[in-house]
């Protein structure tokens, strides 16, 4: 035996011996530890400058705040995980908030705040499922359809619904939004408390999980993010796919809609415009990328803590808010950067 044979076996990995992964490795399989610990470093550092940042009231606002940006997040992921993307899930949102307000106003003042919520995620569901069929009947590219709902929903809303605030709300709307889990009086002497519904997000992060990692489900859904064409030889549905991500998405907004409207005791025909890209950032920082595929529960969630938690403290540390939207997108170029580079790079067959 040649010395550089013995060199070999020495250095050659033994079989059946296990190699534990490198950092490089673990940040490529689970991209939501780098949003944690960004999210960590930022709490650190604002903490050290502002301490009042660690003040319950600051705490619990930021939780109020995650709520409906969460739940437009986890529809986001869906979509993305299947390799598509949505524009039009706050459109479905105010469509579904406005519309189902003015009927329970005007027709139904003493419908139940459960039926409200059931009939919000319906209808939003529907209307999700509109963008999924589009998608997979024409055969277009998601982004394209649902900047054409987007525009078709809220034309809807303007032209047939209305255009008046609705500052009187049903009083069963009024109590879902003032309930609170618990409440105490701050330093300064003002109430804090965190409301009841901010229980609605932990119930669908579980769900949410439920479905991508336990079910046969999600697993169609990132096959067909992955590669469709393999995804359908598989006997992935792809129009099931579709109609179920999208209408996924649109529950959650439909949902996110009379939380919104209940906590801010007011149904507003323009609110949440412009909301679709912090919530794609969310998402994407999470770890997902747009190419579909990948992503997981825990990073969005961890992705909305990041998105809430920079637009709550920068006012703290003195920054003005104007600056909100240069932080976030600066977020977003240097997740999608570091994604890309870590993303696996296909191996070069060797020739025979």
């Amino acid at each position: 035996m040649t010395m550089v044979q013995e060199m070999t076996d020495q250095t050659a990995p033994k079989r059946g011996a296990t190699q534990r992964p490198g950092l490089g490795e673990i940040v490529r399989r689970r991209p939501e530890i780098v949003t944690l610990t960004i999210l960590v470093v930022i709490c650190v550092a604002v903490a050290i400058i502002n301490p009042n940042f660690l003040q319950p009231g600051s705490l619990i606002d930021m939780g109020r705040a995650s709520v409906v940006t969460g739940l437009f997040a986890l529809g986001v992921f869906a979509i993305l995980a299947a390799g598509g993307i949505d524009v039009s899930f706050t459109a479905i949102a105010a469509l579904t908030m406005y519309s189902l307000t003015s009927f329970v106003i005007g027709v139904a003042p003493g419908m139940p705040m459960g039926a409200i919520i059931a009939i919000a995620v319906v209808a939003g569901a529907l209307l999700g499922a509109v963008n999924g069929l589009l998608v997979h009947g024409l055969r277009v590219p998601s982004l394209i359809v649902t900047i054409g709902t987007q525009y078709l929903f809220r034309g809807i809303l303007l032209a047939f619904v209305g255009t008046v605030w609705l500052m009187e709300l049903p009083p069963q709307m009024t109590a879902f939004g003032k309930a609170a889990l618990f409440q105490f009086e701050g330093m300064n002497g003002v109430t804090v408390d965190l409301p009841a519904y901010f229980l609605i997000f932990p119930a669908v992060v579980a769900l949410a999980w439920f479905l991508f990692d336990r079910t046969l489900m999600g697993r169609a859904i990132f096959a067909t993010g992955g590669n469709p064409e393999v995804a359908a030889r598989l006997g992935y549905g792809q129009r099931i796919v579709h109609v179920f991500v999208f209408g996924f998405a649109g529950a959650l907004a439909g949902l996110a809609g009379i939380i919104h409207v209940s906590a801010t005791r007011m149904a507003n025909p323009f609110d949440l415009v412009g909301m679709e890209i912090e919530v794609i950032a969310a998402v994407v920082l999470g770890g997902a990328r747009i190419t579909g595929g990948t992503g997981s529960v825990l990073g969005t969630v961890a992705g909305v803590l990041l998105i809430t938690v920079v637009n709550n403290t920068l006012v703290l540390v003195g920054i003005p808010s104007t600056w909100q939207r240069v932080v976030v997108g600066a977020f977003i170029l240097l997740a999608a950067a570091f994604f890309v580079r870590r993303a696996p790079k296909p191996q070069k067959r060797k020739a025979e």
